[in-house]
């Protein structure tokens, strides 16, 4: 069972300063080889393990905030499991916030995380993912983000921060080449709002490649909605009962996929037989359906690792890049056919 003794019994015992214990318990300081040593035999003899006192007492409490738009969402599920497995990996310990798309939330939880020292703070989802930056939230950052590391997986301009994110405009290259590769000429894209970031630069490449490649370009093939599996259901539909139908949709994530699947086979139709369907974000749903579903993995491990790593990168006053764009890459599946 861990010993109750705590830093300052190690101080007393040793003859020496609480500081000096947690400067041996760091190493990030040096420490004269007598006394050292007798702290390291008493730390044995104790069985003594680092408490929290003893890492604010060095500045460290190797906790990283991570605050997430809805861990609901398997998108952001699965990237905070990995962020936390990268933190677990490295010695530090996530202490996870939900926002719940909640404004009034999301800047009291950036405060909590401030108060209770966290050494760095990730953010992932709401106010970063806003194509154009809330100036209040971003004042708010950039204070916070003077004496903690910020990092984001979307942007905050003028607030000082780091960003990782998944390079966007990549991913919605890969998935029109792959449908045009399958000889796909009417190729339509539904879900999402241009107010996201994501999905703006996902809608740009979708507008620049259609021009480049010489398809079909039809502004009812553009079907703005939400990231629900109800709203994908509503754009499909819309398509669906249109002059020309496509023969590919892209979907803006999963759970859009999901409903516009439905709508197809509501209508009497198949997938990938009369329709092809590719989605974004390569969560478990991409698997559980039938067929099982063509999409976009954004790499999570590689994603949550670059994330923390950037977090402690600026922690330990390493140089990082402002931007990181992690690479995503296509899964093919079941979907799609020519």
């Amino acid at each position: 069972m861990e010993s109750e003794i705590t830093i300052y019994d190690i101080a007393r015992e040793a003859g020496v300063s609480p500081a000096t214990v947690s400067r041996v318990l760091t190493g990030k300081a040096k420490v004269t080889p007598g006394k050292r040593d007798v702290v390291e035999e008493l730390i044995r003899k104790y069985h003594f393990k680092p408490n929290t006192i003893a890492r604010q007492l060095s500045g460290s409490t190797r906790i990283l905030g991570l605050m997430t738009a809805d861990i609901r969402n398997p998108y952001y599920a699965a990237l905070a499991v990995e962020c936390e497995k990268a933190a677990n990996q490295r010695g530090y310990t996530v202490l996870l916030c939900n926002m719940f798309n909640d404004q009034a939330l999301e800047e009291a939880h950036l405060e909590k995380l401030y108060a209770q020292r966290v050494e760095a703070i990730i953010q992932i989802g709401c106010r970063v993912d806003d194509l154009v930056t809330d100036p209040k939230y971003a004042e708010q950052v950039k204070r916070v983000a003077k004496s903690i590391p910020f990092i984001c997986s979307g942007k905050l301009d003028g607030a000082g921060v780091y960003s990782v994110r998944i390079d966007h405009v990549f991913a919605m290259k890969i998935v029109m080449e792959y449908l045009i590769s399958l000889g796909h000429r009417d190729i339509a894209i539904i879900g999402g709002a241009r107010r996201v970031q994501s999905t703006h630069e996902k809608l740009q490449q979708y507008i620049y490649l259609t021009g480049l490649y010489g398809l079909s370009f039809r502004e009812e093939y553009i079907r703005e909605g939400n990231y629900a599996e109800s709203g994908g259901y509503v754009c499909m539909k819309a398509l669906l009962d249109g002059e020309k139908i496509p023969s590919a949709v892209i979907a803006i994530n999963d759970y859009s996929a999901i409903g516009a699947m439905r709508a197809v086979f509501d209508r009497g139709l198949s997938i990938p037989g009369d329709l092809s369907i590719v989605s974004f974000d390569n969560t478990f749903i991409s698997e559980a359906v039938n067929p099982k579903l063509t999409s976009v993995d954004y790499n999570y491990p590689e994603f949550g690792t670059k994330l923390v790593e950037t977090a402690l990168d600026l922690i330990q006053k390493k140089s990082v890049s402002q931007l990181q764009l992690i690479p995503p890459r296509l899964l093919i599946r079941d979907s799609c056919a020519v």
